[in-house]
């Protein structure tokens, strides 16, 4: 193989990095001039860049994906097909064709990568929301906390997915446990899914033991993280919020991840579409916070998507045998999020006396 496949992902890799560096900074600008409520219609200009930028990277790998590993001969495409177990069927004797099989196939694979995070972080902001509520946290706040939890899950999504992509590379057998402990996962969610969510943060485990070894104010102040009182240096209730929104995210990413590489094993596609989802989670929260509980089918729906990407993993070789393809799981996970959505509003949840 060529040896400059390592020199395309340091610099593919780094314009990656540079360009989400940019955006985030753009992201933070808007939302972070001042301490105040994230409006809809600026969580819905931001949605829609995040997204955007999203499609623009699957259009640039339609493209240039090849470049990614400097796929530029039958050799190495072939190696790359392998090593990543791409399911392609290259054309003998006709490069340039096969080359475009492989970037449409690469850009699908983010693709479909990319809805999949998408639609699992929705379950995030369930939580987010929970956790905002039950400490009783200034919506003017929100952001704040956000910015940091993502930055947060950013560095965590990097390291997780380049530890896993190495366990797959060394353990193949390490799918099989991906796809088991998601039909598992899956199941208990379906089971629970009616479940009415509730958390006291005085019984929350990070909260005891960050108020053990650390002190805390009584109260908030001012939306900062840390206080000082007489040259000691306080921990402030927000603070212990972005812990547990931190410790969401990866208890989360324990889902998520093992979900996409049911999708694509290159390490590389799995960063990228997971990121590009991160990075929108922020601005689709202020987008859902006060309409999510519309969607109460979300859950089945959910629980749903990780059963079948679940036993894809299970089935992967029976599944290739019989042709089923990257555009197939695209489709049924499409489906199966647009009727857990359409079914929410066809037929709305009835709210209690009272409510």
């Amino acid at each position: 193989m060529d040896t400059s496949f390592l020199t395309n992902e340091f610099l593919f890799f780094g314009g990656f990095l540079i360009f989400i560096a940019l955006m985030l900074a753009l992201d933070l600008g808007i939302f972070s001039k001042k301490n105040e409520v994230v409006s809809f219609k600026a969580a819905a200009i931001m949605s829609s860049i995040w997204v955007f930028f999203a499609l623009a990277f699957y259009v640039l790998l339609r493209i240039w994906g090849n470049e990614l590993h400097s796929v530029h001969d039958f050799e190495t495409l072939m190696e790359v097909t392998e090593k990543h177990m791409h399911d392609i069927t290259l054309i003998p004797g006709d490069l340039a064709a096969s080359i475009q099989v492989y970037n449409n196939n690469l850009a699908l694979e983010y693709l479909t990568g990319y809805v999949v995070e998408y639609a699992l972080s929705v379950d995030n902001i369930f939580v987010m929301v929970l956790i905002f509520s039950s400490f009783g946290v200034d919506p003017k706040h929100y952001h704040k906390v956000l910015v940091w939890g993502i930055l947060g899950a950013v560095f965590f999504r990097f390291v997780f997915i380049f530890i896993g992509a190495a366990l797959i590379s060394r353990f193949d057998w390490i799918l099989y446990v991906f796809g088991a402990f998601l039909v598992y996962t899956g199941i208990m969610m379906f089971i629970n899914r009616n479940q009415e969510e509730t958390m006291d943060p005085q019984e929350n485990r990070i909260v005891r033991f960050a108020s053990k070894h650390f002190s805390v104010t009584p109260g908030f102040v001012n939306g900062n993280f840390f206080h000082k009182i007489d040259g000691k240096t306080f921990i402030t209730p927000l603070f212990l919020v972005l812990l547990m929104i931190e410790s969401t995210d990866i208890i989360f990413a324990v889902d998520s991840i093992p979900a996409i590489f049911s999708v694509t094993q290159d390490p590389y596609i799995v960063f990228f579409s997971n990121i590009f989802a991160i990075l929108g989670l922020r601005s689709m929260f202020f987008l859902l916070v006060n309409i999510i509980h519309k969607f109460h089918y979300l859950k089945a729906g959910l629980s749903f998507l990780l059963i079948f990407i679940g036993a894809k993993m299970l089935l992967h070789g029976q599944l290739a045998a019989i042709g089923f393809t990257t555009m197939h799981s695209l489709i049924i996970i499409l489906g199966i999020l647009a009727g857990s959505v359409i079914l929410s509003l066809v037929f709305p949840k009835k709210e209690a006396a009272g409510e």
